[in-house]
């Protein structure tokens, strides 16, 4: 790993460069090497009698020490390094690290979950963040390195000048880093726990160690080469038990060329599924369910005080009749687990009855795999508002996702670490390949898990149950839970509640693997979200200390000070980060989106105004960052029902042309855009200097005046 740390000398920087890759490349090759024999050597170790817990402490602790290593001989004081990785990584490398700092715990784990559960709508995801890239080739990566600052927020202060357009970004940096790191925690602590046995919160703080060494000691520099590692355990976890389930199906092992194929088959279980007689007579018993509770829901306290009279009664009966222990336990049970309050009744009523109205509907409420949109345009009015709405969401959705991909900070930093802008286009192409080997895979993985649940899991007496469905229930039973509804001992659709989150981790015990695969998809899914997680709480750390410490409160602090205050930041935030994704806030697909668009709504125009129009003015560009992170985060609290608990919205949810809170950035974006346009003109010019720096941004190749 010596050649990590090598720099080439300013003197024949061409040659000092095609060697230090030709050492990396040495180097990654061995590393791959290695860990295909380490996954073997557990496999056989597997078959010898190793435990389960074992190979899950193996993976965990094996992968995180690699990391750490990694990190450990990365470690650096000097800014340009621990900032930007000193201009020097080769754009295959940076694709790669790319590539692994945005698979997310939401790419890795959430968005094959996502296409299973939504089906055709689902493919907004893959289009908008795959789309994304292409705006980062085409209208940021290449300027953005042209001009040469550290962090986004640095660009905004030296394109628009003055503090404030630098604090706005610096704060907008980091509300979408923050929300999207606790997502990533939260996933490490889904994996951890499942990984390893251990407790949703014990695992965040075993995965928040493997987070802080790899980005304290050495910054960017070591996060670089810490998510080139992470990638190559990212594809292979990825695509391997998708492979495998292909062949077991089709006798093809190139899943994305069956995938259609599969499809149909898909398509014909469900229209057996839905009109099945035992679906049908499970769905009626949630149907009669959501109807009680909806007459209790007309005046919960008198209902609770008859739930209360009832139980009562019936436990005192029990004693009265000296009933078995396990029936007075139930009973006890009962009382105790009804609401305190009518307003706790109220809301816990609420929620069950939407679950139930969910679990009334064909295929426990999820849309056929191949339907392109809800409703009918041909139905009635109902049917074609419907409609409507959905081709009208998944639209807003991919627009979102797109431009929020082309504004994420910890995204855009990245193209700051190559050594040139004809590197930084290079590294975009590098990193729309590396992430469309994962996103070209992810639908047909979702089709082949649903096929391999219709058609082997569905039907399955209770008591014969595959082991990994007690297991996963163990972990968190929003993610997975069974119940024998109807009595008759068989599982139906209807009966299973399974969250998208545990669909990729799954996939393994599902196809029938052998369990070290179920550990290194395990293992992928933790790379996945420890590679975002570094780059994030770097993100907002280098933003407070270069920022805001160095470049507004004390310009003459030393390197060695401004590297150690980032430390102690990053040290800070990543805790606090920690303790918010413990309390398990929301989805982790909905924190995601949110920061998607708010990055979206506050980044978006500005930057891209800053580099294509010299008129653009510092006030104007504060102003637009403003207004648009306002209205979409106003958007969000007033629609979304978590964040609507949170601030205490009481009004009836209105949402504006049907859109949904998750692309909240569709109203955001424009009026961003207009406010800077519309300001700028009314607002003095930039001064000379700002639009020679423009020009020569974007034509490098004309004499500046």
């Amino acid at each position: 790993m010596k050649g990590l740390k090598k720099r080439p000398g300013a003197g024949g920087a061409t040659a000092s460069e095609s060697a230090f890759k030709q050492q990396l490349n040495k180097v990654y090759r061995w590393y791959t090497l290695a860990f295909f024999m380490f996954v073997v050597v557990l496999a056989v170790l597997e078959q010898a009698g190793l435990p389960r817990e074992w190979i899950g402490f193996i993976f965990l602790f094996a992968t995180i020490g690699l990391y750490a290593a990694i990190g450990i001989m990365s470690r650096t004081t000097d800014a340009t390094e621990y900032y930007v990785a000193g201009r020097r990584v080769p754009a295959v490398y940076n694709g790669m690290a790319t590539g692994a700092d945005w698979m997310s715990a939401a790419s890795f784990i959430g968005l094959a979950g996502t296409l299973y559960l939504t089906g055709y709508s689902g493919l907004a995801f893959i289009l908008g963040w795959t789309g994304g890239y292409c705006l980062v080739a085409l209208l940021l990566a290449p300027y953005l390195r042209k001009f040469g600052q550290f962090t986004i927020p640095d660009f905004l202060g030296e394109r628009y000048g003055g503090h404030l357009p630098r604090l706005l970004g610096v704060m907008a940096a980091i509300l979408v880093s923050f929300i999207y790191v606790v997502a990533q925690i939260y996933g490490v602590g889904l994996i951890t726990s499942r990984l390893v046995g251990v407790a949703f919160e014990l695992g965040i703080f075993l995965g928040l160690g493997g987070i802080l060494v790899c980005s304290f000691l050495g910054g960017m520099r070591a996060v670089t080469w810490t998510q080139v590692a992470q990638y190559i355990v990212i594809i292979v976890a990825y695509l391997i038990p998708v492979v495998w389930l292909s062949v077991k199906q089709t006798g093809v092992p190139v899943p994305q060329v069956v995938y259609g194929y599969q499809l149909e088959k898909v398509t014909a279980k469900e229209k057996e599924l839905a009109s099945d007689p035992k679906e049908l007579e499970v769905r009626q018993i949630f149907a009669s369910l959501s109807q009680e509770l909806a007459e209790k829901l007309k005046d919960p306290a008198a209902a609770l005080m008859n739930d209360k009279a009832k139980a009562e009664a019936r436990l005192a009966a029990l004693r009265q009749a000296d009933a078995s222990f396990a029936d007075l336990s139930a009973a006890e049970k009962t009382l105790s687990s009804l609401p305190r309050t009518a307003t706790a009744a109220e809301s816990t009523w609420s929620r069950r009855k939407a679950a139930a109205d969910t679990k009334s509907q064909p295929l426990n409420g999820m849309p056929p795999h191949a339907a392109q949109f809800a409703g009918d345009p041909d139905g009635d009015p109902e049917a074609q508002q419907t409609y409507d709405e959905s081709r009208r969401n998944f639209l807003a959705l991919a627009f979102c996702l797109m431009v929020g991909t082309a504004a994420l900070p910890h995204i855009l930093m990245r193209y700051y670490t190559v050594p040139s802008v004809k590197a930084a286009r290079e590294s975009v192409t590098w990193s729309l390949f590396f992430i469309f080997l994962l996103y070209f895979t992810a639908p047909a993985l979702a089709v082949m898990v649903k096929f391999e649940v219709f058609n082997v899991l569905i039907g399955t007496p209770f008591d014969q149950l595959p082991a990994w469905v007690a297991a996963w229930n163990k972990v968190d039973p929003s993610l997975l839970s069974v119940t024998d509804v109807n009595q008759d001992g068989l599982l139906q659709l209807n009966e299973m509640s399974i969250g998208g989150d545990i669909i990729v981790l799954a996939t393994a015990e599902i196809a029938g693997l052998p369990y070290v695969i179920s550990g290194l998809v395990a293992a992928g899914g933790l790379a996945a979200a420890l590679s975002t997680a570094d780059g994030l709480l770097l993100t907002i750390a280098n933003a407070l200390s270069h920022d805001v410490y160095y470049k507004m409160i004390d310009p003459n602090a030393s390197t060695a000070r401004r590297v150690t205050i980032s430390k102690v930041l990053l040290l800070m935030v990543a805790l606090a980060a920690a303790y918010v994704a413990a309390q398990k806030p929301a989805d982790i697909l909905f924190l995601v989106s949110a920061a998607f668009s708010l990055a979206a709504s506050a980044f978006f125009p500005a930057l891209v105004l800053g580099i294509f129009w010299k008129r653009a003015t510092g006030i104007a560009a504060s102003l637009g960052m403003i207004c648009g992170l306002a209205i979409t985060f106003y958007y969000m609290v007033t629609t979304q029902p978590w964040l609507r608990d949170i601030f205490g919205v009481t009004r009836p949810v209105e949402l504006w042309w049907g859109i949904q809170p998750i692309s909240a950035g569709v109203f955001g974006v424009p009026l961003g855009f207009a406010v800077i346009v519309l300001i700028s003109w009314i607002t003095p010019a930039p001064g000379r200097e700002v639009e020679e720096l423009v020009e020569h941004v974007r034509y490098p190749r004309r004499q500046r005046v």
